[in-house]
């Protein structure tokens, strides 16, 4: 068989193979279904008459606030900048470690200021200002937080050495800038509560809301937290906006620093709604603290699941007494907590500390 002949066939079979796989014959009087253009237009009119409500779901000035990408792409910059050996960059690549900081820190300036100046539109002092004043402010703004870096990277070493001194499970300090998310969330808190001491709108919230997102661990900018500090575990921390925290304070999952109260609205804000807790206080898992008078004093331990309304004096050991617990074995007998050795408090009967 002559090759040309050879070839015409083998393509023929593929098509044919091609027909019998891909072809599927419409049953009779079956129609084939074709987009109904008529819904699709009525259904745009609906939305775009609805977005005429001027309620606040309506705004349509998409450049009128900043960027949640560019303003999580500069938190990311930022960690790179406070841990210059830790986080890779995938966009400047430099031989010197220096200069590739040089470029690093330049191109955050830059993006910061150009977020900032949008953001200012929603600050009473500049809300009627041109551009070119905002844009002024901005660029001052964002040069007072430049200089601050170096103090939040000290604040930051101390957090690192204080999580690996209180966490047995650490086998060095990589590991716990790496992957502890407790440390990622307090970074990213020291970084934002600059911005907010600094009157930047949006910002510093938009960065801890991505701190939370990647988290779980829920920290106010507002909140001021002292050196030495230290989440452990994190999952469902939560610090309100008022929050004062002292040095060398640990605390672990789900501990609240909260309100008592938000019934009066924006009618609180400004107002400290949120605890106090002193230097040198550790307070285990799921314990409440609330109330903007609460004062939890220095060298005091707040024990799981405690619900804490009221100041507790330094030196303090607040525990709950032990719920009665019902034993029963494999033949149904059972036993009381005191057959087990069980102690009265959650300590679990380990001293002064508990076992996470």
């Amino acid at each position: 068989m002559p090759p040309a002949i050879f070839v015409f066939m083998c393509v023929i079979y593929v098509i044919i193979q091609m027909i019998v796989i891909f072809w599927k014959p419409t049953r009779k009087g079956e129609e084939k279904p074709m987009p109904n253009n008529h819904d699709i237009d009525h259904i745009i009119k609906v939305i775009l008459q609805d977005y005429d409500k001027k309620r606040d779901v309506d705004k349509m000035d998409v450049f009128g606030q900043p960027d949640s990408k560019a303003v999580e792409d500069i938190t990311h910059k930022l960690l790179n900048v406070i841990f210059p050996g830790y986080y890779r960059d995938r966009v400047y690549r430099s031989f010197n470690d220096r200069n590739r900081m040089s470029v690093l820190i330049e191109d955050v300036m830059y993006n910061l200021e150009k977020q900032i100046t949008i953001a200012l539109t929603y600050n009473e002092e500049y809300r009627d200002t041109d551009e070119r004043l905002r844009k002024e402010a901005a660029k001052r703004i964002a040069g007072e937080f430049g200089e601050r870096i170096p103090m939040i990277r000290e604040f930051v070493d101390t957090d690192v050495q204080a999580t690996f001194d209180g966490d047995p499970a650490a086998y060095g300090k990589e590991e716990i800038v790496l992957s502890y998310p407790g440390i990622l969330a307090t970074t990213v808190n020291r970084l934002a509560h600059e911005l907010f001491l600094l009157r930047v709108p949006l910002i510093p919230r938009m960065m801890t809301e991505y701190a939370h997102s990647k988290t779980g661990i829920d920290i106010n900018p507002g909140a001021t937290i002292g050196k030495y500090f230290m989440i452990d575990h994190g999952t469902g921390v939560v610090v309100g906006e008022t929050t004062v925290i002292g040095e060398h304070v640990k605390i672990y999952q789900g501990v609240t620093l909260g309100a008592l109260s938000t019934r009066g609205g924006q009618d609180l804000r400004g107002k400290k709604r949120h605890p106090t807790v002193e230097d040198n206080v550790t307070i285990y898992s799921g314990a409440s603290i609330l109330g903007g008078e609460t004062i939890i004093g220095h060298d005091s331990v707040v024990g799981s699941n405690c619900f804490i309304t009221a100041s507790v004096p330094a030196d303090t050991r607040v525990t709950i007494r032990n719920q009665e617990l019902i034993y029963k074995d494999g033949n149904g007998k059972e036993y009381s907590s005191a057959e087990f050795k069980q102690g009265e408090c959650w300590c679990g009967g380990y001293g002064n500390d508990w076992v996470i």
